[in-house]
């Protein structure tokens, strides 16, 4: 049956009228890199933000490690009670506070994970393309620091590209990844902080624990924090 032309036209109001009421917000430095670029690599970089969400949900409080220019951000914010976003630029924090001011529940800390803690007792933490910047050196002093934000029975998410697909990565990727991971290396770094590590592979949108070597990218879920590493 073909709808009135009347009643769709009024159907579609209904529906889109609110949303041209709604303020238009601008993208951060690198998303908007990505949108003309790569505009793919952000469905990937949401799909991330959604599984760690997922695993998240419901918990008071989370720190997200290196929270970059908050685009998934909001994804996080709408599934937690509150979440502290630490980094180390502050033009990033300036930028996420300015364009995400309608996020209610995230507050940001300036803060270099390389050289101290800052003083949280999170539910949990996460991080999202981040431990493949890192100087080598810097990754016990780093990882650390981030348990140090922890309650005792806290859980640590961990999402970075797989060392194995490294030759696949862009020339941006292939500069600034210093710090790539496999799987196995990623499984023993957790378990020198925490009773329980558990291992998922992600290619493209699609997370899953397959053959961890044709892996684009992977992930740890750490819980049970030990005392001492």
């Amino acid at each position: 049956m073909t709808p009135d032309p009347a009643s769709a036209l009024d159907a579609y109001h209904a529906g889109t009228d609110e949303q041209f009421l709604q303020e238009e917000l601008l993208l951060g430095p690198w998303t908007s890199y990505s949108l003309v670029h790569d505009p793919k690599h952000m469905a990937f970089v949401l799909a991330r933000y959604k599984f760690a969400a997922k695993l998240l949900e419901g918990k008071e409080h989370v720190v997200e490690v290196g929270s970059g220019d908050g685009f998934g951000l909001p994804i996080m914010a709408q599934a937690v009670g509150k979440v502290t976003c630490l980094d180390w630029d502050e033009r990033l924090l300036d930028g996420n506070a300015r364009r995400l001011a309608h996020l209610d529940n995230v507050e940001n800390m300036l803060v270099d994970l390389n050289k101290e803690s800052p003083d949280l007792q999170a539910d949990a933490a996460f991080s999202i393309d981040v431990i493949e910047h890192l100087e080598p050196e810097q990754e016990y002093n780093f990882f650390a620091n981030i348990v140090g934000c922890l309650a005792p029975a806290g859980v640590l998410v961990t999402g970075t590209p797989n060392a194995t697909a490294a030759a696949h990565a862009s020339r941006q990727s292939q500069a600034q990844h210093i710090n790539l991971q496999t799987l196995a290396q990623m499984k023993q770094l957790m378990e020198r902080w925490f009773e329980n590590v558990f291992c998922f592979g992600q290619n493209d949108e699609v997370v899953h624990t397959g053959y961890a070597p044709m892996c684009h990218y992977i992930w740890t879920v750490a819980v049970g924090r030990r005392d001492r590493s």
